[in-house]
């Protein structure tokens, strides 16, 4: 039952009805940057949304990106009721039609509950991007819960290479210039500094297997 405050996101509804949609790749692919451009995109027809994030690279409440984009962004937190974010918006006369969710692989399996249930529930439409597997190659258990529920799944296309040439697949963590193969599923680092203590480096799964950062 949708509590007393409930709206309908009104005359700025897709004509498809609301869906889930996730968008996926490996780092470098993209994933944040398109995540920027679609929220542009539907605010310049009109729609209005709110853009959430967890764990950006910047570690502040905000999406960023390797090309130098960024936006404000609320940060998503393991107790953050997401139902309750978009009703306590519309209880304070906002309207809102979409969720732009960048990382959401660090979400939490009941956080992409919550995300379909805006869908089908309030009529809201959720768009969804993150990495799918981590470091050691095992899915998220919030990717792997998009892939289950999602409307549409869809891969970047935006090409990433290993230092080989090949396709880059996986993620690595590399820890004092080693792959690792064992720790947290969530640590926090980039790709830029080569000499940081822990990096992470996309590479193709035999190089990935191998642990073979080249050079």
């Amino acid at each position: 039952m949708a509590p007393a405050y409930f709206q309908p996101t009104g005359d700025r509804r897709l004509r498809h009805g609301a869906a889930l949609k996730f968008f996926w790749g490996p780092m470098n692919c993209g994933k944040s940057t398109l995540a920027l451009q679609m929220g542009h995109n539907h605010g310049r027809q009109g729609r209005r949304g709110l853009v959430l994030t967890r764990n950006d690279r910047s570690m502040g409440p905000q999406v960023t990106t390797r090309i130098g984009l960024a936006h404000a962004a609320v940060e998503v937190t393991d107790d953050l009721d997401l139902i309750a974010l978009v009703c306590k918006e519309w209880g304070d006369g906002a309207r809102i039609d979409y969720l732009i969710c960048d990382e959401a692989c660090f979400y939490t399996v009941e956080q992409i509950e919550q995300l379909a249930d805006l869908v089908d529930s309030y009529d809201v439409d959720v768009y969804a991007f993150g990495l799918a597997t981590d470091f050691r190659s095992y899915l998220f258990p919030a990717a792997q819960r998009l892939f289950e529920l999602a409307d549409e799944v869809n891969r970047l296309q935006v090409e990433v290479l290993c230092w080989c040439g090949r396709e880059g697949l996986l993620n690595a963590r590399v820890v004092d210039g080693s792959v690792a193969r064992e720790g947290e599923q969530v640590v926090i680092g980039d790709t830029a500094a080569a000499q940081a203590e822990v990096r992470y480096q996309v590479l193709c799964r035999r190089h990935h297997r191998t642990g073979d950062l080249g050079g």
